[in-house]
């Protein structure tokens, strides 16, 4: 994976932008998903302190991995932890001792790295088509855009205020309106004391070693699950995300790394970290850096929060928590309505595959769950279907079209190339 190095130099400027479009998409998945650590960790009856170690490996692991990704590619990857496993191991560790689970952590993460230095996912990748892509991802979306507008019926100030100030940085300093909201939310949270930093007590958090176990009800109750969610539900939407935004990173390397970090990570209560699909759209589309070369910016800037949360434990994943969840999903979904608005009009740009297109945002949309699986993964079988019976199957060429026609798309829609 040779480093495709910008040839024009990184200005102050150049930072500013994607670095907060890092710290956006951390607070964001920390508001956001992060109480299903918390509440897995309760179910579990983990100790204090194996909890704040399982925030810390997810953390830093998640950081580290992110890092050496961006700057490895030049491009934004963005790393996270799987939320659907999470999910998942809110019912399974009920029924599962700790040291098995740590030991299916292991045997989940060593199939990922098998996984990725096979090279089967990334031709897997290359067949879908960008309509479908585009649809899928769209789908995905579409509840965060939703979401920053349903606010109003909860918080409508608050609300409010983020909205009209997003819509009128946008008419007069389009380049600002992202950074903008952030630092006036975050002050009217400040000014309203509704979030309290005061007793607020730095502690660096202390990683805890499990021993881990291994039994066949581990490997089949949890393993395997922990497996198949974390591909359908992160990995497969996460590498069409970035492909939506022109970047052609191969998934190999970056199953790899996050498979190895895992497994590094995983006797310390790291359950599954993987690339990013909803916070990584914060950080691959236009609102992150007009120039496509300077995003993998925001994804070194994401890795050093993670870290500098990870050291700190549970501390200052607590405050991000308590974050009111109007300004998380207002906040979320108008900086990602650039990417809902250009996957949209990629899924409906070719006549002749628009339907099937539609079907996968719909189908992604309505996010399907059966079998434990999540409707990300639903939405693109369905949408492929839809595609196969409408058009005649796949080829290799047109999966390769595909990647080519999102990247070309994306870099004219941006004005560059």
């Amino acid at each position: 994976m040779p480093p495709n190095i910008p040839s024009r130099s990184i200005r102050l400027r150049d930072i500013a932008h994607p670095a907060v479009a890092g710290l956006i998409s951390v607070i964001v998945n920390y508001g956001g998903t992060f109480i299903l650590i918390f509440q897995a960790a309760k179910v579990a009856g983990l100790s204090p302190a194996l909890t704040a170690s399982w925030v810390w490996s997810i953390s830093i692991g998640v950081g580290i991995t992110g890092i050496v990704l961006s700057w490895a590619s030049r491009e934004p990857i963005i790393t996270a932890w799987s939320t659907p496993a999470a999910a998942f191991l809110v019912t399974a560790l009920a029924s599962t001792p700790y040291a098995e689970a740590v030991g299916a952590y292991l045997v989940s993460a060593a199939a990922f790295v098998v996984l990725g230095l096979s090279g089967c996912f990334e031709r897997v990748i290359r067949l879908v088509p960008p309509g479908v892509a585009a649809g899928l991802l769209a789908g995905i979306l579409l509840q965060f855009g939703i979401g920053a507008f349903g606010g109003l019926s909860v918080d409508p100030v608050l609300a409010g205020l983020l909205i009209i100030a997003y819509v009128m940085l946008k008419r007069f300093t389009a380049r600002y309106a992202v950074v903008g909201i952030l630092l006036l939310g975050l002050s009217f949270l400040l000014l309203q004391e509704r979030v309290d930093l005061a007793s607020l007590q730095l502690q660096l958090a202390k990683p805890v070693f499990t021993m881990p176990a291994f039994s066949l009800n581990a490997l089949l109750s949890v393993a395997l699950p922990l497996f198949l969610i974390t591909l359908t539900g992160q990995y497969m939407p996460g590498m069409l995300v970035l492909r939506n935004d022109g970047f052609k990173t191969s998934a190999n390397p970056i199953i790899t790394v996050t498979g190895l970090g895992s497994l590094l990570m995983a006797p310390f209560g790291s359950h599954a970290f993987n690339v990013a699909a909803i916070t990584a759209a914060i950080c691959t589309g236009r609102e992150a850096h007009e120039d496509p070369s300077k995003r993998w910016i925001a994804g070194i800037a994401a890795g050093l929060f993670y870290i500098l949360v990870g050291a700190f434990g549970v501390t200052l994943a607590a405050v991000f928590m308590a974050f009111p969840a109007t300004f998380i999903t207002t906040l979320a979904g108008l900086a990602l309505l650039g990417t809902i608005g250009g996957s949209l009009a990629l899924a409906m740009t070719d006549a002749k595959t628009r339907e099937a297109s539609l079907i996968t945002f719909l189908a992604a949309a309505a996010n399907v769950k059966l079998l434990g699986i999540g409707g990300a993964f639903w939405g693109l079988l369905i949408g492929l279907a839809a595609h196969a019976v409408l058009h005649g199957g796949f080829s290799r060429q047109s999966g390769k079209g595909a990647s080519r026609i999102t990247g070309t798309t994306a870099l004219k829609k941006e004005g560059v190339g």
